[in-house]
């Protein structure tokens, strides 16, 4: 992902829940409002249909999705670069890339479309050729039309020829006629560019020999019988207010830049991440490095090896977790600058720097980005209200959990007021704005919320589906246990279990995939293998997690 390294993103664990997003939402607003206007409410995985449902009636955007803040070339490439075309004269781009002291660009074509690397020291090789036999020195690939623009000139009788791009042979009129008229039938007459100034015999000789083109330098004008004779012998004229020294010049800087481009270079796709090109870049010479769009394949900027110097470090806000297991991809190399959570502590979240560390024991996230309203003195609109009071019952099942607080409860009383809702009944449209079994497939309804832990040495993953009703249970179970088992081989974990709650009877259904030792020693009623009820269980938090870490410690994982 591409993403702007100046944005703070405030954001909830993988495979958010509603807490989560409401959490992330309004925090983002409140700091936006007081000590931070880039902050931006992020996301790290899709929403539940109950989410999406809070938004809508909320009238908040789903927050942005950012799955992976490890750095890209394409968030730390320069942007609004200086490139050129192939078609271009020497002088056009040699003088843009010395105003911006450019040692090397990009060349692009049609839809900007990278078509090579032009480097200082090919460029002037058309302007000084090196190792050439002197006939080839003579040689310019070039056009009339280029050359009558690189001399701001005047060009005559080029009869249709003016952008015809083909080799000519350069010849200053610096001898005698004789001299010249010698040289002059040396080489194909149509190929011949003569050079001079005021001298009437050399430009009469040049055009009764039908050269390509004569060129009269120093401002001079040619004469009526010149201008005659050149217009019956099909000879073409450039008229220039230079010298012949500098005409020559001009001549050669007409060339187009195609045949000093390179086309052996390394160039990087936008999604490419930084910590996985350093060493190519450490064993080239290549001093500047295009970057393309992984989709349109069009060039959108340029690094060099000073930017790898000091790289801008994606700065997050954490909230309803407290542990780079559940926190999005890349985040340990980020600048983690405040964590917002009611959870254990877990995992290893490490700083930098001392950072804004807020845990504390309540039912949700959402009560403690409230109480920071409350605190403050500040007002939510009535939008941020109606998502906190979203996030509050979802993670306390409208205080009914074991893990609601009085301090959950105030500031439900508080927001509801704020938002005008009728908590009652705002809860029971919530949780039946979608059963997460009947609308998601296997896949999706195991990771709707999923978390992952480390725990006694096993490595577990533990999702909660909450359903108004178990109706929906029954069918699914075969396919949800598939999924755990298929779960376990792709993440490398030990155990994965699914608690599926009946938010209304305060009962669920665990699914568990794992060990048998394990299975064996669940003491909740058996249903049949790998499943149980479990009457009054609701919480993952301070119910389902506690009692797993007891059987897990029981139970030493086998080498």
């Amino acid at each position: 992902m591409t993403h702007d390294p100046s944005v703070t993103y405030v954001i909830g664990h993988k495979n958010p829940d509603t807490d989560a997003i409401c959490a992330a939402i309004g925090y983002a607003d409140l700091l936006q409002r007081t000590r931070m206007p880039k902050a931006v409410a992020a996301r790290c995985g899709s929403i539940t249909a109950r989410t999406e449902w809070v938004l809508r009636k909320a009238g908040v955007p789903v927050p942005e999705l950012v799955m992976d803040v490890r750095l890209t070339v394409g968030s730390i490439c320069q942007k609004g670069i200086v490139s050129a075309a192939p078609h271009e004269s020497f002088f056009d781009i040699y003088q843009r890339m010395l105003w911006g002291g450019y040692r090397s660009i990009p060349i692009v074509e049609g839809e900007n479309q990278l078509n090579g690397m032009l480097y200082l020291t090919e460029l002037l090789k058309l302007l000084l050729p090196v190792g050439e036999s002197p006939e080839r020195m003579r040689v310019v690939r070039t056009s009339l039309g280029s050359m009558e623009r690189a001399m701001d000139s005047k060009l005559w009788f080029a009869d249709g020829q003016r952008d015809a791009e083909r080799d000519f042979i350069l010849m200053v009129a610096a001898s005698s006629p004789e001299i010249m008229r010698d040289r002059i039938t040396r080489f194909p007459h149509e190929q011949v560019v003569v050079v001079t100034g005021d001298r009437e015999n050399i430009q009469h000789l040049a055009v009764e020999s039908g050269v390509c083109c004569l060129v009269i330098t120093g401002g001079f004008e040619m004469s009526p019988e010149i201008r005659e004779s050149a217009r019956e012998k099909g000879v073409a004229i450039l008229t220039t207010r230079h010298d012949t020294a500098s005409t020559i010049q001009f001549i050669r800087g007409s060339r187009r830049i195609s045949e000093a481009v390179s086309k052996d270079f390394i160039r990087f796709e936008s999604n490419v991440l930084v910590n996985s090109i350093q060493q190519e870049i450490r064993e080239t010479s290549q001093a500047l490095f295009p970057v393309i769009d992984h989709e349109s394949g069009q060039l959108i900027g340029v690094f060099s090896r000073s930017d790898l110097i000091e790289l801008p470090r994606p700065q997050l806000i954490l909230v309803d977790h407290n542990e780079f297991s559940q926190a999005v991809t890349g985040a340990e190399e980020a600048n983690i600058l405040e964590v917002i959570d009611h959870h254990r502590l877990s995992g290893n979240l490490v700083s930098k720097e001392p950072i804004r560390f807020i845990n504390l024991p309540v039912g949700s996230t959402s009560t403690i980005v409230g109480r920071l309203f409350w605190d403050q003195g500040l007002i939510p609109s009535k939008s941020i209200a109606t998502c906190l009071c979203a996030g509050l019952i979802s993670d306390t099942l409208k205080l009914t959990s074991p893990t609601s607080t009085p301090e959950d409860k105030k500031l439900l009383d508080w927001l509801s007021k704020i938002a005008d809702l009728n908590v009652d009944q705002f809860a029971k449209d919530f949780f039946a704005a979608g059963s997460v079994l009947n609308s998601s497939s296997p896949t999706e309804a195991v990771s709707s919320d999923r978390k992952e832990y480390e725990e006694a040495g096993y490595r577990i993953s533990i999702s909660q589906i909450e359903e108004l009703g178990l109706h929906h249970l029954w069918d699914a179970v075969p396919s949800l246990q598939a999924e755990l088992r298929s779960l376990i081989k792709q993440r490398n974990l030990d155990l994965a279990c699914c608690m599926v709650t009946d938010i209304g009877q305060h009962f669920s259904i665990l699914l568990m995939e794992g060990p048998d030792p394990l299975l064996a020693r669940v003491d909740y009623p058996k249903r049949d293998h790998g499943i149980f009820e479990m009457d009054g269980v609701v919480s993952r938090k301070k119910q389902l997690f506690p009692w797993l870490s007891r059987l897990l410690a029981a139970v030493p994982r086998s080498a």
